[in-house]
């Protein structure tokens, strides 16, 4: 994290009447604190930062990859047409994108379940973002105590130049942030032209603005009122906790009475805990809450709180983890950490794992069986039926053939369901790679067919087949009505 530290404007005084009995009047708004984080350093802090550095290096270099001669990750919305390396998705294959969806609830489920809000104090942009900000923010105007006493102090030319080289930093990774989430819509080497013309277009230019301002201002200003009041999680989190879930708890029966003491002093003699009540527990929590007060919906579970503690128990030679991740039945009964892991496999973990997984499997199973490419029939509505040659009964179809591959393919169009059913006319079309092309075709039965058939809608079957160069054929069928006038 960077640094962290409380420090807040003083609260408006209670209401109350004055010393002679006049009535005194006190504004009911308080002033956003500002926090000031400490740097800490130490095992979960190295792990937050590899996150900060796989996230970011996955969400800046994918648009840059390439794969078939085009960008690997794609969006492309004007020809609805969505590239993910291998694969070409149509909108018909919104499913998959709900999927998606579906297995990163019951995984946030599962996490909250088992170890709490470890989404939002490792991964969530916000708080990879606010990292990144902080970041900048110590590298430019210096650590914690530097920062205070900076705004503290009057508008000097150091203060001026600190300042305005901050903002341009977060400006620029703000900017290049929404630069880079339009890249996974339009090519970003393309981009990349039109940037250095400015020649982007109304919609290029919104988004770029939008996500960038939205990015400057959660992670440079908002902060931790995001995660406070503005995300929903926080809030309904707790119905995901129970008494083994593991959370970043103080040992209030190891820790109390708190007080400062001199390094080598016997915390017996002197009727101490092992809690000497630096107070950096505070000052490093980006949310600006007090851990040793429980657990409070503000933590966000970044566990920095249990790099600073671990090491002012290293300095006074006593065991780590007076601030840890534990449960509640772990410190109310004193279980050991195998006791731990053993609870944490209860019910609740099992159902959500096993929900999970067949979930996974199910959306892997799809895409590896996904067919090459996909079919839409529908009736010429102009035309419903009508008497052609020999008195032969004719509707009139449009079929969509989508190729979902990155090579030219060649597709046969036959239809069944009723005695003598045919397509009339060409019945093999190609279609380029990743391209979708509407065929237009009359399907006949013979005027006996028809009469055995009786009047009104019958069902037939389309089967389109994929001839590969290797005299494979893929064959994909579709549902379709036939209908015979009166």
């Amino acid at each position: 994290m960077s640094e962290t530290a409380t420090t807040a404007t003083p609260a408006p005084a209670a209401p109350a009447a004055g010393d002679d009995g006049s009535e005194a009047v006190v504004s009911l708004y308080q002033k956003q604190r500002k926090i000031y984080t400490r740097a800490v350093s130490g095992t979960f802090a190295t792990w937050r930062w590899a996150l900060v550095w796989f996230t970011q290096l996955l969400f800046y270099g994918l648009p840059w990859l390439t794969w078939n001669e085009r960008q690997a990750v794609l969006l492309d919305l004007a020809s609805r047409r969505f590239y993910i390396f291998g694969l070409v998705l149509y909108p018909q294959d919104f499913i998959y994108l709900t999927g998606l969806l579906v297995i990163s609830a019951y995984s946030l489920f599962l996490f909250t379940a088992v170890a709490g809000r470890l989404w939002c104090g490792y991964a969530c942009p916000q708080t990879v973002y606010t990292e990144i900000f902080m970041w900048v923010e110590e590298k430019i105007e210096g650590d914690r105590n530097r920062r205070m006493k900076l705004d503290a102090g009057p508008w000097t030319l150091e203060r001026v130049w600190r300042k305005t080289a901050k903002q341009g930093a977060w400006i620029a990774i703000g900017l290049w942030t929404g630069f880079t989430f339009v890249g996974y819509f339009t090519p970003i080497r393309t981009l990349v032209n039109e940037a250095l013309t400015l020649g982007f277009g109304p919609w290029e230019w919104f988004w770029v603005l939008f996500y960038g301002f939205a990015t400057y201002g959660n992670a440079g200003y908002m902060r931790e009122q995001v995660c406070k009041y503005m995300c929903p999680y926080a809030r309904f989190q707790s119905a995901m906790f129970d008494h083994d879930t593991l959370i970043i708890s103080y040992d209030t029966e190891r820790g109390e009475p708190r007080g400062s003491r001199p390094r080598k002093a016997d915390i017996k003699q002197l009727g101490l805990g092992t809690c000497i009540d630096c107070s950096l527990c505070v000052q490093v929590c980006p949310t600006g809450i007090d851990i040793r007060k429980g657990l409070q919906y503000e933590c966000i579970g970044c566990a920095a709180c249990i790099d600073a503690c671990d090491g002012i128990m290293d300095k006074m030679n006593y065991p780590r983890g007076l601030i840890r991740y534990a449960t509640q039945n772990s410190l109310k009964e004193h279980l050991r950490w195998r006791q731990i892991v053993q609870r944490i496999v209860r019910p609740r973990v099992l159902v959500y794992t096993s929900i999970l997984v067949l979930i996974c499997a199910a959306f892997v199973a799809s895409i590896a069986l996904r067919s090459p490419f996909r079919v839409d029939v529908v009736r010429d509505r102009a035309t419903l039926a009508r008497l052609v040659d020999e008195g032969r009964i004719e509707n009139v179809y449009r079929l969509q053939i989508m190729n979902a591959t990155e090579q030219p393919q060649r597709y046969r169009v036959g239809v069944s369901g009723l005695p003598g059913i045919a397509v009339a006319g060409e019945a093999e079309l190609s279609v380029q790679p990743a391209e979708a092309r509407w065929l237009t075709l009359g399907v006949q039965i013979p005027p006996e067919a028809a009469m055995q058939a009786g009047d009104g809608a019958h069902a037939i079957q389309f089967h389109v087949d994929r001839l590969g160069d290797d005299g494979s054929v893929v064959q994909v069928t579709e549902k379709s009505t036939f209908i015979v006038p009166r």
